[in-house]
C-alpha cells in the first residue's frame, strides 16, 4: 500500500521536474547544463533570488529608520503641516455600521442610523465625514513614504547607469542577444538585481499599511508583474534586456516621487517644474522607448537567432501587462496636464494620489479658531450618555493644545 506521504513527495517531484523543463526557459538546443558554473564563468541560478527574501525584511527596516530619523525631520523642515482633525466620538452603533456596511451612507441609511442613536442626520452626517477623515493618510506619512521611495529609485537608476555604461547592449539593443543563453553574470548586475527584486517584494508586503492609492489595482498588478519580470528574466538569464527595463522604469519614477514630496510640502513652483519633466519623461520612456526599442528587440531582434518558445511569449506578455498599465497611467497624467494648462499649476497628487483632494469633509467640518478657542456647532455623537449630557456645553471648550482655557 502507498503510504500518502510518499504519494505526495512524488507528486511534488513531478511538479518540480514539470516546472524546471529546459523548453520552457531556453530555446531549442539549450538546456540548464549549458548555464552551469564553469572555467571560472559565473552564470545566473535560480537559488540565488533565495537571498532576496532576507533582503526585503532588511529594507524594510531600514525605511521604518529612515522615515522616523530622514524623512519625518525633512518634512518639517520643507514645510509639510499635518491637518488638525476633530476625531468622531465614540459610537458603536455608528462604527459598526461604518466597519461593516458603508463609509459614506446614503440620506435613508442616515435617517435610520440616527434615529437608533437619536441624534439629527445632520449630526450623523457629521460623524461619518469626522470618521471617514481618521483613516485619510496624514499628509507627513505620504511624504515619507514618497521620500523613502525617491531614495531608492535615485540610487537604483545612477547605481544601474554606472553599470552599465560601458555596456555596448546599453547603446545597442540588438547586442543584448549576442551569445545567449552564454552570457556570464557580473556581480554588479547580480546585486543590483538582488536589490531591485528585494524592494518590490519589500513593497507588496508593506502594501496594507502604506497610503492607499485609487489605483491600487493596477499598482499590485504591477508589483507583481515585475517581480516575476525579474524572477524569470535572471533564471533565464535574460539579464541584458531586464536591466534596461529597470532602468527604464526608474528613471521617470524618481521625478514622480519627487514631485509628490514638494508638492506636500506646498512649494508650488518647484513641484509644477518637476510634474512637466516628470510627464515628458514618463511618456517618453514608458510611451516611446519602451514599446518601440524594449519590445522590438524582445519580439523581433531575439528571434533572429533563435526559434520561438515558451519563455520567449512568457516574456514578451509580462512586458506587454507592463505597457498596458503605461497607458493607462498615462491617461491619468494627460489628464493632469490638461488640468495644469488650464489652472497653470499642478491641482492634484500624481498617480498614486489623483483622487484623493483634502476637501469636501476636512475642510468643512475643521473646528474654526477664534480667540484660541475651538468652535463647534455640534454634539457629541453617541448613544450611550443621557440626553443632558449630549446637549450642547455640557462642558468648556478647549484649546487647540488640548488645554482647558481657564474661566
Amino acid at each position: 500500500m502507498t503510504c500518502p506521504a510518499s504519494k505526495y513527495l512524488r507528486m511534488l517531484t513531478s511538479l518540480y521536474e514539470w516546472f524546471w523543463k529546459d523548453e520552457y526557459w531556453f530555446p531549442p538546443g539549450y538546456s540548464w547544463a549549458d548555464t552551469e558554473d564553469s572555467d571560472g564563468v559565473t552564470y545566473p541560478h535560480p537559488r540565488d533570488l533565495l537571498a532576496s527574501i532576507p533582503i526585503a525584511l532588511v529594507l524594510m527596516v531600514i525605511r521604518f529608520g529612515f522615515e522616523r530619523t530622514i524623512a519625518m525631520p525633512l518634512s518639517r523642515a520643507l514645510g509639510v503641516r499635518d491637518r488638525l482633525r476633530v476625531k468622531a466620538a465614540p459610537n458603536p452603533v455608528l462604527e459598526n455600521f461604518f466597519r461593516t456596511h458603508n463609509k459614506d451612507p446614503k440620506e435613508a441609511q442616515l435617517s435610520h442610523l440616527a434615529s437608533q442613536c437619536g441624534l439629527s442626520v445632520r449630526q450623523a452626517q457629521r460623524w461619518f465625514r469626522r470618521r471617514r477623515n481618521q483613516d485619510r493618510p496624514l499628509l507627513s506619512k505620504k511624504f515619507c513614504e514618497a521620500c523613502w521611495r525617491f531614495l531608492f529609485y535615485f540610487s537604483s537608476f545612477f547605481g544601474g547607469f554606472l553599470v552599465l555604461y560601458n555596456e555596448t547592449w546599453l547603446w545597442e539593443l540588438k547586442t543584448c542577444w549576442d551569445k545567449y543563453p552564454f552570457q556570464p553574470l557580473q556581480p554588479a548586475m547580480y546585486w543590483w538585481y538582488l536589490l531591485e527584486l528585494a524592494f518590490y517584494i519589500s513593497l507588496l508586503l508593506t502594501l496594507p499599511f502604506d497610503v492607499k492609492r485609487k489605483d491600487l489595482k493596477e499598482q499590485i498588478i504591477h508589483h507583481f508583474v515585475t517581480i516575476v519580470l525579474i524572477g524569470f528574466s535572471y533564471s533565464a538569464n535574460l539579464l541584458r534586456i531586464g536591466t534596461l527595463v529597470l532602468l527604464l522604469h526608474d528613471i521617470s519614477d524618481i521625478f514622480m516621487e519627487a514631485c509628490k514630496m514638494f508638492n506636500y510640502a506646498q512649494r508650488r513652483h518647484i513641484c509644477d517644474t518637476l510634474f512637466i519633466i516628470f510627464a515628458l519623461v514618463f511618456i517618453v520612456t514608458r510611451l516611446i522607448i519602451f514599446p518601440t526599442k524594449i519590445l522590438y528587440t524582445t519580439y523581433y531582434d531575439s528571434m533572429i537567432k533563435f526559434q520561438p518558445f515558451f519563455g520567449y511569449y512568457f516574456f514578451n506578455a509580462l512586458l506587454m501587462i507592463l505597457q498596458v498599465l503605461h497607458v493607462f497611467w498615462s491617461g491619468l497624467i494627460l489628464r493632469m496636464v490638461y488640468k495644469f494648462v488650464l489652472a497653470g499649476r499642478m491641482q492634484n497628487d500624481i498617480r498614486s494620489d489623483l483622487e484623493e483632494q483634502n476637501t469636501s469633509d476636512e475642510q468643512s467640518e475643521a473646528p474654526r479658531q477664534k480667540n484660541g478657542r475651538l468652535q463647534s456647532n455640534d454634539k457629541t455623537d453617541t448613544c450611550t450618555l443621557p440626553r443632558a449630557r449630549v446637549a450642547r456645553g455640557a462642558g468648556p471648550s478647549q484649546l487647540a493644545n488640548g488645554h482647558v482655557p481657564a474661566t
